[in-house]
């Protein structure tokens, strides 16, 4: 189809396909569930299921599956068909039962521990909110997936239980300033970034097939110091590659909106228009999937590490987060005058208070082994959280505090000087491409995020920090006889309690390091050293008031992700090593063999040979360096693994392998540098970024 409008959706059995294909007793039955929550009847379901499967099988679809989110970071699904036995034939079949509940095999799945590997019994359960779809030949039911002893196994049902905590306070604040709510919705739209490299390189690097990045890699002649690849001009295979994403994306009712070229060659960003929490974090895994199957019908890969390459800069996810009601209005939204905005002032200070009571949170929350490599590099933001508010939000907070009154900033004109250019407001607040969780004009940024992550625990943080606070809020106010007064006085105090958390200026200088360290905020630079804060009892207390998970449901999320940070640095050091001993290693030894033996040529010839002699001495130098590093990574990674407790192995990891294997790429670096380029054993940094 080449009709947008036409062919925006066409996979999805979304609210149009409903309205035309249920009767209308049903389709009003199935909306109520999805806006109120309402359970939804046996009868319902079957006459749902029905038409989904006939509109499915029309869209060619053979097979149905339950599409969920476990705690391994990617989706899962299991296809089962719709055929049936009937007279010695088929018929195509699918009940509401099957497509309310379905049983895949819990036991491979990650559960920290509460279920044992011989209690394989899960549940996925539908979740109607968000949209079946066609992928694959199969239709697509986004469900929710738990054990058998009702354990959250996945990454949708706490998001969905943070989205439902916040609505209900977020309401109870909006109707204390006299509009009626029953419903608050929280909004996501994350811009993505990725790396394209072309597929036949790809395969020659054996460190790009096992980790998805770069282990070793000399930086080339030219890397992102010019500045010219941002923004800039797309190439043909590139767009051409973007032309088919879109369209896939917007089969699948994904509203890509945004392309371009990102700061590092061979970097890219999508960016779509923002949607509901629990659809954007679907999209979201969608995306990705679809990302990697495009670029390998155009001979590329797409990478989705937070750090490919060494040197340039790598990928993150903005989290651009909103609320707003039933009716769209926007709570973020300051209005004209925000300083006499009191409702709005007070969800920013809510807001103020959640960031800096559980910096800990939105921290881990985006914490692995990949983006750690991108936090604090100047590149994204660092490891501290803090929040830029703009000049005006802060110099309106400032004066409530001091008791003075606001100053009004005027809105400049923007002119550029030439008169056929025209003239325009310019915005009141400039933005901060540095600060973790900044306001952007009416949402909040969180600009932590690796490429790789799935959306859905930094919203749950977000979600149920800003719920927590927003219920005291309510529970102050709703005893108030003047609840402007009252708020006023409130916003007050939760800034003056809280405003070390605000910082308007460049988060990646050094004075902000320090300066956070004197504020005492966090500094929690490595994934364990985040981690380590999952279990803090504040958090348990938060989590178990709102009901998002049980104790043991966090002790488990925090040992999964322990052990799954150990499990990428252990994967990384044996590729390394191998790299090293089977490729790095010979082509060094098989070049300085052929360097002495010129030196040995043009000696007899009574020639001197220096530059032979003097390269042979320094590749055997770093060789030697390299294989005696080696043999310490190999030693550290055989004792990481004998470590017991899943916190000191994570740590373990990072201080002995992982530093280790830095220091073991140094020397590797610089023998690309001087090894010939006929005896370098796979693609370098200049083929993949500059194919």
């Amino acid at each position: 189809m080449s009709n947008i409008p036409e062919l925006f959706g066409s996979l999805v059995f979304n609210d149009k396909v409903m309205r035309e294909r249920l009767p209308k007793d049903t389709y009003k039955a199935l909306k109520k569930t999805i806006a109120d929550g309402a359970s939804l009847e046996p009868t319902v379901a079957n006459v749902v299921a029905n038409a989904m499967k006939d509109w499915a099988i029309e869209k060619g679809a053979t097979h149905y599956t339950h599409w969920f989110q476990p705690m391994t970071g990617v989706t899962a699904e299991k296809h089962d068909s719709f055929i049936t036995p009937c007279d010695g034939g088929i018929i195509m079949n699918f009940s509401g039962k099957e497509l309310i509940k379905g049983e895949p095999d819990a036991s491979s799945f990650p559960s920290g521990g509460i279920r044992a590997t011989f209690e394989a019994r899960g549940y996925t359960a539908w979740d109607p909110s968000s949209f079946a779809f066609i992928k694959d030949g199969a239709l697509c039911i986004p469900t929710a997936f738990m054990s058998y002893t009702g354990a959250v196994l996945d990454k949708k049902t706490p998001l969905l239980r943070s989205m439902n905590v916040l609505s209900k306070q977020a309401a109870r604040i909006v109707t204390l300033f006299g509009t009626p709510c029953d419903k608050v919705n929280t909004t996501v739209g994350a811009e993505q970034e990725y790396f394209l490299v072309d597929r036949e390189l790809y395969y020659k690097r054996k460190d790009l097939i096992y980790t998805g990045r770069t282990l070793f890699g000399a930086r080339p002649p030219k890397g992102q110091e010019l500045e010219d690849h941002y923004f800039g001009s797309l190439r043909p295979r590139v767009l051409a590659f973007m032309d088919d994403l879109d369209r896939e994306l917007w089969k699948l009712g994904i509203l890509a909106k945004t392309r371009h070229n990102e700061v590092a060659p061979a970097q890219h960003e999508l960016a779509p228009i923002f949607s509901s929490v629990n659809v954007a974090t679907d999209h979201n895994q969608l995306t990705m999937e679809v990302m990697r199957k495009v670029a390998e019908k155009h001979n590329l890969i797409c990478l989705l590490h937070e750090k490919p390459f060494a040197g340039v800069n790598g990928s993150g996810k903005h989290n651009n987060w909103a609320m707003s009601t039933a009716s769209g209005e926007n709570l973020l939204d300051p209005g004209k005058n925000p300083a006499e905005n009191t409702r709005f002032l007070l969800f920013l200070a809510a807001i103020i208070k959640a960031v800096d009571l559980h910096q800990d949170l939105l921290r881990l929350s985006v914490a692995t082994a990949g983006n750690d490599h991108r936090l604090g590099a100047n590149e994204a933001p660092p490891a501290i959280l803090s929040m830029y508010l703009g000049d005006e939000l802060t110099g309106i907070l400032e004066a409530m505090a001091a008791g003075v009154p606001v100053s009004k900033k005027q809105r400049d004109r923007f002119t550029t000087g030439v008169d056929a250019i025209p003239t325009f407001m310019a915005d009141t607040t400039d933005r901060n491409r540095t600060s973790p969780f900044a306001f952007t004009g009416n949402k909040f940024e969180f600009r932590m995020l690796g490429s790789s992550v799935n959306l859905a625990c930094p919203n749950v943080m977000i979600n149920t920090s800003v719920a927590d606070v927003l219920k005291e809020f309510a529970d102050t106010l709703e005893k108030s006889k003047d609840v402007e007064a009252d708020a006023k006085k409130l916003i007050v105090e939760t800034y003056n309690a809280h405003k070390r958390i605000v910082f308007n200026g460049n988060n990646y200088s050094d004075e902000w390091t320090a300066e956070a360290a004197r504020r005492g905020l966090l500094n929690l630079k490595t994934t364990p050293d985040a981690l380590s804060y999952y279990d803090r009892k504040e958090n348990v207390a938060m989590f178990e008031r709102h009901k998002i998970y049980t104790k043991a449901e966090i002790k488990a999320r925090q040992e999964i992700l322990l052990e799954n940070y150990c499990k990428v640095i252990g994967i990384e050091a044996m590729a390394m090593s191998q790299i090293v001993s089977k490729q790095i290693l010979p082509a060094a030894i098989q070049y300085t063999d052929v360097l002495l033996q010129s030196a040995a040529h043009k000696a007899a010839a009574g020639l001197q040979a220096i530059a032979e002699n003097e390269l042979a001495a320094r590749i055997t130098e770093l060789t030697n360096s390299a294989y005696a590093t080696l043999a310490r990574l190999n030693a550290n990674a055989v004792a990481a693994k004998d470590v017991s407790d899943v916190l000191a192995a994570a740590r373990n990891y990072h201080d002995a392998v992982f530093l280790t294997m830095q220091e073991l790429r140094v020397s590797c670096d610089e023998l690309e540098t001087v090894v010939a380029r006929e005896y370098w054993p796979f693609p370098t940094y200049g083929d993949l970024m500059y194919y």
